[in-house]
């Protein structure tokens, strides 16, 4: 669902990220994962169209982000980073107005949006103002947008950040719901999400992929290539990040 071939996108002289390619199939769940500043938001906001790829090409559900990008973003659902809402809306409100912008039928808006609320846990707050939501419930309203529309392709930037352990076992479990009908791209710094969420994980240092794989397969790999037991995610990590990785080395 998600195609990229020899992406690379760069700011004045400085290479974000440089010439990677990758694809995420039907029912995976996904984690990029980098030190910060290793493209990884450079990336997702290029999956998402809002920034257009100084080279190669994006396709979302077969469609190119460049030459159709109406109809990839059909298909695409994004919470950003930042999650923006509006404050002074009721929940209800603001599901009926995204519903709107993702041009729903207005014959089938209010059950579509019964449905995404009681998906995302939201049935008890759609009549509060989002500014006086707890942060755990502004993450679930913004999953709730994303979804609204039902796309095929889901992109979370950061969707846990900010949220105690019980609300972040509460989104983890959404994201497990959802992720078992889309495919989702993830980023998070948060290592214990990646093994409790992903199946897959890439990472992503100074704009090159330089890991991807299973979860499972990578670490066990990396526990005979270095003579450890019993590695982490956080071993993978600090290792194919650490400054002779950016070469390949």
């Amino acid at each position: 669902m998600i195609e990229v071939q020899h992406f690379s996108y760069q700011y004045g002289t400085h290479k974000a990220v440089d010439d990677i390619s990758f694809t995420v199939g039907d029912g995976e769940i996904v984690a990029l994962i980098g030190p910060n500043g290793a493209g990884k938001s450079t990336t997702m906001k290029a999956l998402t169209t809002l920034q257009r790829p100084c080279a190669g090409t994006i396709k979302i559900a077969g469609f190119d982000t460049i030459a159709e990008p109406v109809q990839a973003r059909r298909h695409l659902g994004y919470l950003p980073e930042n999650n923006p809402l509006y404050d002074d809306m009721i929940v209800l409100d603001a599901l009926r107005f995204v519903a709107a912008q993702r041009e729903i039928k207005r014959a089938d808006r209010d059950e579509c949006i019964h449905n995404v609320a009681r998906q995302c846990g939201l049935l008890a707050v759609m009549h509060q103002t989002i500014e006086t939501l707890s942060k755990g419930y502004r993450q679930r309203v913004g999953i709730a947008q994303a979804i609204i529309h039902n796309p095929s392709v889901l992109i979370l930037d950061e969707a846990t950040t900010g949220l105690d352990p019980n609300q972040i076992r509460e989104i983890r479990d959404l994201i497990l719901q959802i992720g078992a009908k889309k495919t989702i791209l993830m980023s998070t710094h948060v290592l214990q999400e990646v093994a409790a969420i992903a199946n897959r994980v890439m990472i992503l240092n100074h704009g090159k992929i330089v890991c991807d794989g299973a979860i499972p397969a990578l670490l066990a790999e990396f526990a005979q290539s270095q003579n450890i037991q019993n590695p982490t995610l956080e071993d993978l990590f600090v290792f194919y990040t650490k400054p002779h990785a950016a070469n390949g080395n």
